[in-house]
């Protein structure tokens, strides 16, 4: 078995590096599927390398092949003029460059959190101008790209749920109650007629605030890899997690002002409660594959499933 040492001397080599430049090599935390590493050169030039489990270790349907949506983000990123890293050697193991800063946190003033807000809805606006070829999720986990939303995304919520039954993870309703009342919002997704770029996992972990030149700001949006083709709305449940997107005032008006559309009338409210469904059951049915600790699991059970139920609830008062 090659070492972790002796691997990023080898991806160094294949993109005309010479491995002799590698002068440290630190696991970095916060990833729960791949693996990831930072590599410090002796130049000072800082890399990130991102390495998916065997094939024997079990997952979800749709994170097989991850690292090849995550390079599709960055690649659509750089197109949007949007701080990320940037894809040096993609394939079975992706090579970046490394941002800025460390994952946004709790020290911040009020003052710095709404100016930050503001300009993550300027940067998600742009990311939300950038398209794709169809809808669906670029890495073919849950098969070729579909024409139409409605076809990519039911198969995305019939993929998790039967990773649900699979894996026996608990639900706070049975999965086929869960897919009965999600069927009822199905027709709103008809009003997606354009792929764009979602991103799908921008919680504060994934987001870098830099202080180097001694003002906040955000240093790069990183860990692309849950990203597909879609409705941009759908960037809201993480952008909100656990929460309500029309309570961050200052998000919402860095991302009109940037030519972002974000509205919700009820055909909106409705794909929001499907997508909301969608994260907190993978968020559910995670736990089992990952076999998380008894602390983890109670959290998600106290905290994720009635947040579950509550997107469940609003799709039955919105329908017939």
């Amino acid at each position: 078995m090659v070492d972790a040492w002796e691997r990023a001397r080898q991806v160094l080599d294949a993109v005309g590096i010479p491995p002799e430049h590698l002068a440290r090599l630190r696991p970095l935390s916060g990833g729960t599927y791949n693996t990831v590493e930072e590599l410090l050169l002796t130049d000072g030039r800082r890399y990130v390398l991102k390495v998916p489990p065997a094939p024997t270790v079990p997952g979800l349907r749709h994170e097989r092949r991850l690292l090849l949506s995550e390079a599709e983000f960055y690649r659509g990123a750089a197109k949007a003029d949007v701080p990320a890293p940037r894809v040096v050697a993609g394939g079975d193991r992706l090579l970046m460059t490394a941002c800025p800063g460390e994952p946004w946190n709790g020290d911040l003033t009020a003052a710095e959190r709404k100016a930050l807000r503001t300009e993550l809805g300027r940067q998600v606006a742009r990311l939300h101008r950038v398209t794709g070829p169809g809808f669906g999720y670029p890495s073919g986990a849950l098969g070729p790209l579909a024409a139409d939303w409605r076809t990519a995304f039911t198969g995305m919520l019939d993929a998790v749920l039967d990773d649900a039954r699979r894996y026996g993870a608990r639900l706070p309703r049975p999965a086929d109650a869960v897919a009965h009342t999600l069927r009822a919002a199905y027709d709103a997704l008809d009003d997606v007629t354009v792929p764009y770029l979602v991103h799908f996992d921008l919680w504060p972990g994934n987001i870098l605030v830099d202080r180097l030149s001694g003002e906040a700001r955000i240093g790069g949006l990183i860990d692309g890899e849950r990203m597909f083709w879609g409705d941009p709305l759908a960037d809201f449940v993480s952008l909100a997690l656990l929460g309500d997107i029309k309570e961050d005032e200052a998000f919402l008006a860095g991302y009109r002002e940037a030519g972002g559309r974000a509205g919700f009338d009820v055909p909106a409210r409705l794909r929001l409660a499907l997508y909301r469904s969608y994260l907190y059951l993978i968020m559910i049915t995670e736990t089992i594959p990952r076999a998380v600790d008894p602390a983890q699991h109670r959290w998600v059970q106290d905290t994720v499933a009635p947040e579950l139920m509550a997107a469940l609830a609003e799709i039955g008062d919105l329908t017939p």
